[in-house]
């Protein structure tokens, strides 16, 4: 037991000292619009979401390279999963997942995160309504997550990820880590769950669209009428996400169960804020979530967040078809509705 207490303190120190490397103790400023890959925080996995984004203490999917790496140390078999949805502001948002049990060594997964915009025209001051080109913007992750149970109470993950953004011509790309640990507790199998997501190195953007010819001395002549030059970009910080939470059975029966979950998020740009959220399993095989993000968040948008998943059985056979959908309310943005689906092998 000792041991285990031990290995506890150091991952959560781990976390903490990572945390204090990036995040400021002053939070009268909520730093809002500071960093970039803002696609980063968009929740992935229909369970999270439903559930309000109360997730770091009880995922147990493939979504967990997103929440908390620790999570993945709970996957049985082979598993797939995929998401492809429209998200705000006409982008459309994609999350795809493959992962396996590495005999003595853990679970591997590789994942992929990816938010598109639509073409739009190409505009100049000399042409507002178009040059006759068109443009797009594309951020992306990929990245590998392994994951362990040490023991039966104590799960241990991280990740690396290959971060990109895209605009045209322009692109930056870094490196960022996750870690993350879950412990189940004695207390009625109380879990406890802590990660950080995207510590990393700033972002910036390079690439022809950048480039640009420019007279020295436009008030005199001479030999050199322009010389190129180049744009430089400052480097944002990734948005750097510390998640503690806690969650466990209210009703744990064969037939009939009910599961919380309550997170608390320190963000290195915004205020500090809970989510809440629910699960009621019936039969194993058909669940119904509903969940609140933000709150205690400053002129946050988010609202009720509800939905549903059914696990079903393929052909009387231990592989299991996943599917979960989730309707979130962004109030003046509308209502984002997402339908996933998994593969359990």
């Amino acid at each position: 037991m000792n041991r285990i207490n031990n290995i506890i303190f150091t991952s959560l120190f781990l976390i903490s000292s990572l945390l204090q490397a990036q995040l400021e103790n002053d939070q009268d400023i909520s730093k809002v619009g500071t960093t970039a890959a803002q696609f980063l925080k968009i929740s992935s996995g229909g369970r999270g979401l439903a559930m309000g984004s109360a997730n770091v203490a009880i995922t147990n999917n493939l979504s967990s390279s997103f929440w908390n790496p620790a999570g993945l140390a709970h996957m049985k078999g082979i598993q797939v999963y995929f998401e492809n949805n429209g998200w705000l502001a006409g982008t459309d948002y994609n999350f795809g997942s493959f992962g396996f049990e590495w005999p003595r060594i853990g679970v591997l997964s590789l994942s992929i995160t990816m938010l598109t915009t639509p073409d739009d025209l190409v505009r100049t001051i000399e042409k507002p309504t178009g040059t006759g080109e068109k443009f797009n913007a594309q951020d992306m992750s990929i990245g590998i997550s392994i994951a362990k149970s040490l023991t039966n109470q104590l799960s241990l993950g991280a990740s690396i990820k290959n971060i990109r953004q895209r605009i045209w011509h322009s692109t930056g790309q870094t490196i960022a880590t996750d870690i993350g640990v879950q412990y189940k507790t004695p207390i009625k199998d109380i879990i406890l769950g802590a990660s950080i997501s995207n510590f990393g190195n700033d972002i910036s953007l390079i690439g022809r669209d950048m480039n640009l010819s420019v007279d020295p001395d436009p008030n005199n002549q001479g030999n050199v009428e322009f010389v190129n030059a180049q744009y430089e970009t400052d480097a944002f910080p990734l948005p750097l996400l510390f998640r503690v939470g806690i969650g466990g059975h209210i009703i744990n029966k064969e037939r009939l169960s009910v599961l919380f979950a309550i997170d608390a998020v320190h963000p290195n740009d915004n205020y500090e804020y809970l989510n809440l959220g629910l699960e009621t399993n019936i039969n194993k095989m058909f669940s119904v979530r509903a969940g609140y993000p933000g709150i205690g968040k400053k002129d946050a948008i988010e609202g009720l967040s509800i939905g549903f998943g059914v696990k079903y059985p393929i052909m009387k056979t231990s592989n299991v078809l996943v599917v979960d959908y989730t309707s979130a309310d962004f109030g003046p943005l509308g209502m984002v509705q997402r339908v996933s689906i998994g593969f359990n092998y």
